[in-house]
């Protein structure tokens, strides 16, 4: 129970306050009221392509780092199943915007991006256990929030339809069972102070690191 009650301060104290200056950025709010560029929009489905590509081999390097412990193996396995398809839906929702497939071939990470996904992967393959999973807690909850903003205005203003927006209705039902299985991790894993410790300035970063992933969006696509 303890433990459970601070993974539950780590989404009160951190990532919900994260998640509320998310909804009140410049991009969040234009996009809301119809005025947000379609080249930002591309922009977010070249980034987060890029983004889920590494992802998924970060989980296939989480397999092997954990292959002595069938239980996080199993939960690695799982989260590599979940996300297989993820990079394709982000890219068909830029398809459906106007970008062609050379457009994801030649994809570089922005500057805000890169220090995200690095930040992912710096936890999943040199964190522990619990730091590990901060990252899936943070970033799902924030994934989750925000697309039910992409799903609801893309469509009004955008003329987006279930194909392009699939990405957006996927994650607003998947990620609420992922961010409770990142939760079920912190709280068996995270016995420690010092364990704590690095649970909460991770939370903080990855925060940070995603208001920064959107500014960096904002900013390099114009």
């Amino acid at each position: 129970m303890a433990n459970e009650a601070f993974v539950d301060s780590i989404v009160n104290e951190i990532i919900e306050p994260g998640i509320q200056r998310l909804m009140e950025s410049r991009y969040f709010s234009e996009l809301r009221e119809g005025k947000l560029s379609v080249r930002r929009l591309q922009g977010w489905s070249l980034q987060h392509y890029l983004h889920n590509v590494v992802l998924l081999k970060g989980f296939a390097l989480c397999m092997v780092k954990n292959a002595h412990d069938s239980r996080l193996f199993n939960h690695f396995s799982y989260q590599f199943e979940e996300e297989r398809t993820h990079p394709d839906l982000a890219k068909r929702f830029g398809l459906a915007l106007g970008l062609g497939e050379e457009d994801f071939a030649d994809a570089t990470p922005v500057f805000g991006c890169l220090v995200h996904t690095s930040r992912m992967i710096h936890g999943m393959l040199l964190g522990s256990p619990a730091e590990n999973r901060v990252g899936a807690l943070v970033d799902e909850s924030m994934v989750r929030r925000y697309s039910g903003e992409f799903n609801t205005y893309a469509r009004k203003h955008y003329g987006l339809g279930d194909d392009a927006c699939e990405f957006f209705t996927v994650h607003m039902v998947a990620d609420e069972e992922h961010t409770a299985q990142a939760s079920e991790v912190i709280a068996r894993m995270a016995e420690t102070p010092r364990e704590q410790q690095l649970v909460r300035e991770a939370a903080q970063h990855t925060v940070r690191l995603k208001l920064g992933k959107f500014e960096s969006i904002y900013e390099s696509y114009a």
